[in-house]
């Protein structure tokens, strides 16, 4: 009992019978008094240092020039040149437009959001997902199919900005200086000039919903996307500084634009390769007169201020997709071969057989993929139970393998 008495706190020297809990170290005790002032000293000293030192860090962003965000696409796209500069220039004039000082008789910049349009398969999402391997600020691609206009089932456009706050674990200073990629813009075309009775929920409906959220405004955001319920606790997001990157197909614009540009000149003096060669990439010349034709209403193309174009892919940018991009298709099936002791090799004349098969179908290098798991999709199913540690893949080999395939029978037919 005496032993008990003579225990002490080390730091305020109060006995045992003084405090209510007196805890034990290797050569001291402490009391519950003492702890809890070390837990004010703590919170004072210690954590106001450690919150700036994160936010300087969090808000810190590095600005990589146009040049150095477009060799680092070059890594992943083939081609496509002009729709890489576009984006490369964005995503740079965006991270100054974030970091700039803004004073009172200073130039406000605005952002300037982009529309791009490419058939499929040109690499249009392969390029938003580029970016989003390099940039420091919160990135998310959506989908515009899913999107209804309010009071109808689907998605509110403010479910986009959910993904947003998602990527950055809902911190809503940093999503609010993000990007967001809509993928098939062109879905949500407006459906007829005509009236109709019925409304066009996913069409125009969608587009004037889209409208604040590219001007910049002030938005309610149900946390966890959604619909929005009257007792759901919302989360506002200004959408002032977010840039706002769209990419459609536009399947059928190329004869409104071809209507526009007369391509079909007669006469002496008119230069046939020029006007086939238009004839081919007629994207190229697409301005917001053709989007507006296509159904695009003219207040959304407003605030999509910069128009770029992906070009259709020829034999040389396809043979390229195959082997030379750092994911490139045959390196990835390389790799599966290599995860069963297996080393993958290809006669040259393979690729230039996938090559003119996924012209022939038109489907771009979504095709090309197509194609390799038509081919190799029985390798992949016998060979892992065989004692084998190399496979050839000949010419003879791929034409009889596709041939069987559904695409290369439906072909045939």
């Amino acid at each position: 009992m005496a032993k008990q008495q003579s225990l002490h706190c080390s730091f305020c020297g109060r006995n045992r019978d003084e405090v209510k809990i007196l805890i034990a170290g290797q050569d001291g005790h402490i009391c519950e008094n003492c702890v809890e002032h070390a837990q004010e000293i703590i919170k004072v000293e210690v954590v106001p240092q450690k919150s700036d030192d994160q936010s300087g860090s969090k808000n810190k962003i590095t600005i990589k020039k146009p040049i150095e965000i477009k060799a680092f696409l070059d890594e992943y796209v083939i081609g496509q040149d002009d729709a890489k500069k576009v984006l490369s220039v964005a995503v740079y004039n965006h991270y100054k437009r974030i970091n700039q000082k803004t004073e009172n008789d200073d130039v406000e910049i605005e952002k300037s959001n982009i529309i791009m349009v490419g058939e499929t398969g040109t690499g249009k999402t392969l390029l938003a997902k580029s970016i989003a391997r390099m940039l420091n600020v919160p990135f998310a691609i959506v989908d515009a199919t899913v999107f209804t206009e309010a009071g109808y089932v689907g998605e509110d456009v403010e479910s986009m900005l959910s993904r947003l706050l998602q990527s950055c674990n809902y911190d809503v200073e940093s999503a609010e200086r993000g990007i967001v990629f809509i993928d098939e813009i062109d879905k949500i075309a407006r459906k007829s000039d005509n009236p109709s009775i019925t409304r066009d929920v996913s069409g125009e409906g969608v587009q004037q919903g889209l409208l604040k959220l590219l001007e910049g405004a002030e938005v309610l955001v149900p946390p966890q996307g959604g619909r929005k319920h009257p007792e759901q606790k919302m989360v506002k997001v200004n959408t002032q500084n977010i840039l706002f990157i769209c990419g459609g197909a536009f399947d059928g614009i190329d004869r409104i634009i071809a209507k526009r540009i007369n391509t079909n000149a007669i006469g002496f003096n008119v230069n046939k390769e020029l006007q086939d060669y238009q004839q081919d990439n007629l994207l190229q010349f697409i301005n917001a007169v053709d989007l507006k034709q296509f159904g695009l209403i003219p207040e959304l193309l407003g605030r999509l201020p910069v128009v770029t174009y992906l070009n259709p892919l020829d034999v040389l940018t396809l043979r390229s997709i195959l082997t030379e991009p750092k994911n490139a298709l045959i390196k990835q099936f390389i790799r599966l071969f290599e995860m069963e002791g297996i080393k993958l090799t290809f006669d040259p004349a393979v690729f230039e057989f996938m090559v003119q098969k996924a012209l022939e179908y038109k489907l771009g290098a979504r095709g090309l993929r197509s194609i390799c798991e038509g081919i190799l999709t029985d390798a992949m199913f016998e060979l892992p139970s065989k004692k084998i540690t190399e496979f050839n893949v000949t010419l003879e080999y791929a034409e009889n393998k596709f041939n069987v395939t559904k695409m290369g029978i439906l072909k045939v037919a």
